[in-house]
């Protein structure tokens, strides 16, 4: 175990790689319970996505865990489960089926990139400012979906949007949860996002908002609703191109920012530069190929992983604790998927994932109108058009044109204009 994970090498033990995969454990393990609840709003078997989640994470883990040596954890991403869910599903009117069919896709485009030096091209195209822009438009709209979900805001004629009724039993449990999951995450409590989900739960038990189910331990069953239903050819049918190359964009960038972060946190980067990382891209780039045959959106890496890292993690051995217990959570289907079907328990979680999110606007220069209005049209037009897909095309749209106004076009990467293009045909001509 030593010689494989590099133990000594890296200043480790046993001991304290299982304490750094508990830990990251803990602090992630809400999205067995978040992302079903989330991606069933499509008509998909709660079971189905349950399992499915917990496999893919388990693949791409273990994966990055073993080859590459890094203790990060490999998950259905937040934020690519609500595009999924409300943007492709409930915005393009496709069913679930066609929506895994462009996860496929853009799984295997992540596994060629991954095996290429192009996914460097690829995410040098996109400037730094329009990055920061997608996450914090990505967090706005979670927060949207959350504060939804919760009844917290609501529909309106006059305003578009207004505040809910704020009595309601769930609605002021969600703010009682929300309130507690916020003083947990001040006080830097360990898994604050899970611990705040099981307080929740016991209040929502007390105040008689669910049963417990007869049993809490079962067999893991229903995956066969989900597995392998993936339709390819309504994705093309459905002129799906740009959802493809969303799901792509997300996954790659937010996948490489997360993985350099963490390896950096780690000290794993060498003279700044990340090592194996071919394999640890391709680690989520199977995640996300094997989520779409199993029943769930793509994989990502998780930022929870650097509470691992901070415990101690320095090895996969740390990836690979996260997986055992991954599989532990296969057996508590009965009190999972009551617990996800009570918004109070969830929403707390989406809103503050959203608000993490968020921060990385105070990386924009908005003195530079040229990049920073771009970057607001994708960071306002997310949350307001309800999605991802729009608010990153008229972004990317809006950018090349104002540098060649601007008489700047050599500042744009050639590739950048094709992604221009691609969605404006994609906005006027196949959306209608």
């Amino acid at each position: 175990m030593d010689n494989w994970f590099k133990l000594k090498e890296r200043g480790t033990t046993v001991s304290t790689e299982i304490i750094a995969g508990i830990t990251t454990f803990f602090t992630m393990v809400y999205i067995v319970i978040v992302n079903p609840g989330i991606l069933s709003s499509t008509g998909m078997d709660f079971n189905g996505v349950f399992i499915a989640t917990v496999l893919a994470s388990i693949v791409g883990t273990l994966i990055i865990g073993i080859g590459s040596n890094y203790p990060i954890v490999i998950a259905p991403g937040m934020g690519l489960n609500a595009f999924f869910a409300y943007s492709v599903v409930a915005g393009y009117g496709v069913s679930w089926q066609v929506a895994l069919g462009a996860v496929f896709i853009a799984g295997l485009l992540f596994i060629a990139l991954s095996l290429t030096s192009f996914r460097y091209m690829l995410l040098d195209a996109i400037p730094a400012t329009l990055k920061h822009a997608i996450t914090a438009g990505i967090g706005l709209f979670i927060t949207t979906v959350g504060l939804q979900n919760a009844k917290i805001i609501i529909a309106s004629e006059s305003n578009l949007i207004s505040i809910g009724n704020l009595a309601e039993p769930m609605t002021y449990l969600t703010i009682i949860g929300l309130i507690v999951t916020v003083v947990l995450m001040a006080y830097n409590v360990k898994g604050y996002l899970f611990i705040g989900m099981v307080i929740t739960a016991i209040l929502s038990w007390i105040m008689g908002l669910f049963q417990m189910p007869a049993s809490i331990l079962s067999l893991p069953k229903g995956l066969s609703s989900t597995a392998f239903e993936l339709d390819i050819a309504g994705v093309f049918s459905s002129g799906l191109y740009t959802i493809i190359f969303t799901f792509l964009l997300i996954t790659l960038f937010d996948t490489t920012g997360t993985m350099l972060g963490v390896a950096e946190q780690a000290g794993l980067l060498k003279e700044g530069k990340f090592p194996r990382s071919r394999g640890a891209l391709l680690a989520d780039a199977v995640g996300t190929t094997t989520g779409a045959l199993l029943g769930t959106s793509p994989t990502s890496a998780y930022i929870e992983s650097s509470t691992g890292v901070a415990a101690g993690g320095r090895t996969g051995l740390t990836a690979v604790t996260v997986s055992v217990l991954m599989a532990l959570t296969l057996f508590f289907t009965p009190i999972v998927s009551v617990i996800s079907g009570i918004p109070a328990i969830t929403s707390p979680a989406l809103i503050i994932v959203g608000f993490f999110m968020i921060s990385t606007i105070s990386k924009i220069d908005w003195k530079n109108v040229e990049e920073a209005f771009p970057a607001f049209l994708i960071i306002i037009l997310t949350p307001l058009t309800h999605s991802i897909a729009t608010g990153i095309g008229v972004g990317f749209i809006f950018y090349p044109v104002l540098k060649l106004l601007r008489g700047k076009y050599k500042d744009v990467h050639p590739i950048f204009y094709i992604f221009a293009i691609l969605f404006f045909i994609q906005l006027v001509f196949l959306d209608h």
